[in-house]
């Protein structure tokens, strides 16, 4: 994996999200882990200094939704292990089983100084699979860039689902269909369950499922539900079925959650809104709209964004932000949406999200307010390592984006 390096990053407008921003700072990382922030932090002797010059200094992004490195680029159906379509519930299924670290994707995540995404299966099913928490870079496999193997199910809604097994001729092909599908497979996960505990308590073999088995786990509250959802509708389904059966959930997408912002604050239900870059390319996304984001903020629902990549280039994300300030959020929660609120409803704000001592070194130097369209990552972090550094001088002086690759980490 990506070593875990010490660095001293000074001289820096610090901006922890967590915290106030820091004028002349330094951050400090030691053995791969943020030690110190502030202006006034004493340097190990031995640990290496960036001068950031008055740079901007955030902790490295989070795609909270996205599809990379299963939905590789420029590969067409033999990259895209996105969805399982085959059978209404996936519940069994991981996303991690179909991540090819090598897509480029990830390396133009870099170049937008995303750090961790959230890797989730496709929307063609009800349910979906199980998602995964990854570093964007760094692993001699995957499973050395986890932060979390245990953040959420995917589950859709709508259009999706509706569609795909509707001209397969077979259930869900309606609305009801598909919250039927996602109601029974709970209903047996509870079943299950009830069934499982009494042979334990007996002291019996039981025959495991591992399909029931990520169910419970969501009816335990150890796996988030993240429903793909756009129509105020499908919300109002979403919402009736997380009461039903009390699991945490989480709304992705949102293309109509403005319509409910009250209701969605009221329950402290998020939103994980976008992707901001797209054309209404069917009818639940009649309503798309950038300003719909600063609605959903102002009422008080916690939001993250997301490019859903590849649907959007995942390295745009902040710009998505950027976009999104400009029609009405607030540039504060812009930064939030990005950092330390997908790591806390996602349940990964013991690792990444904000520059705070105890967190992983995962920073980016920016060449100054990251919301500023012409701002660029220039210097990137992963565990206090340097994975990415903008090249000013490259390519006849236009710059160019350098890789820390894989022969270089591991020789």
């Amino acid at each position: 994996m990506t070593t875990r390096s010490s660095i001293a990053i000074t001289n820096a407008y610090v901006v922890p999200v967590a915290a106030e921003p820091i004028e002349s700072g330094t951050v400090l990382v030691e053995y791969g882990v943020i030690t110190a922030v502030g202006a006034d932090v004493a340097i190990p002797e031995g640990v290496t200094t960036l001068d950031a010059q008055g740079r901007w200094v955030l902790p490295g992004f989070i795609e909270a939704h996205g599809h990379i490195g299963t939905h590789e680029e420029g590969e067409g159906w033999a990259g895209n292990d996105t969805n399982e379509m085959t059978h209404p519930d996936g519940s069994a299924l991981r996303a991690i089983d179909g991540i090819n670290i090598e897509d480029e994707g990830f390396r133009d995540a870099l170049l937008g100084g995303v750090t961790s995404a959230v890797i989730k299966p496709g929307s063609g099913n009800p349910i979906g699979g199980q998602t995964v928490a990854i570093k964007t870079w760094g692993g001699r496999t995957v499973d050395e860039q986890v932060i979390s193997g245990t953040v959420s199910v995917k589950s859709a809604l709508g259009e999706n689902p509706k569609r795909v097994y509707g001209d397969k001729k077979q259930l869900p092909s309606t609305r009801l269909g598909v919250a039927n599908v996602i109601r029974k497979a709970f209903v047996d996960a509870q079943n299950y369950v009830a069934k499982r505990d009494a042979a334990a308590a007996e002291g019996k073999p039981f025959d495991r499922d591992l399909a029931k088995e990520t169910l419970a786990r969501v009816l335990a509250g150890e796996l988030v539900w993240d429903q793909h959802v756009h129509r105020a509708d499908d919300i109002a389904t979403a919402l009736r079925l997380a009461d039903e059966f009390g699991y945490r959930l989480v709304i992705n997408h949102g293309t109509e959650a403005a319509f409910l912002a009250d209701v969605l604050a009221e329950k402290d239900v998020p939103v994980i809104f976008g992707p901001l870059f797209t054309s209404r390319s069917k009818v639940e996304l009649r309503h798309r709209e950038i300003a719909s984001l600063g609605r959903l903020a102002s009422a008080g629902v916690r939001v993250a964004i997301t490019t859903d990549h590849p649907v959007v280039p995942i390295n745009f994300l902040v710009h998505q932000a950027s976009l999104a300030v400009k029609e009405g959020l607030d540039p504060k929660t812009a930064i939030e949406a990005l950092t330390v609120n997908p790591a806390s409803f996602l349940g990964l704000d013991t690792r990444v999200g904000a520059l705070t001592p105890g967190l992983d070194g995962d920073i980016v130097v920016w060449s100054g307010d990251p919301l500023d369209v012409t701002s660029r990552a220039e210097h990137v972090f992963i565990t206090g390592t340097e994975v990415f550094t903008w090249d000013a001088a490259a390519d006849g002086g236009r710059g160019k984006g350098v890789v820390k690759e894989r022969e270089e980490r591991f020789s």
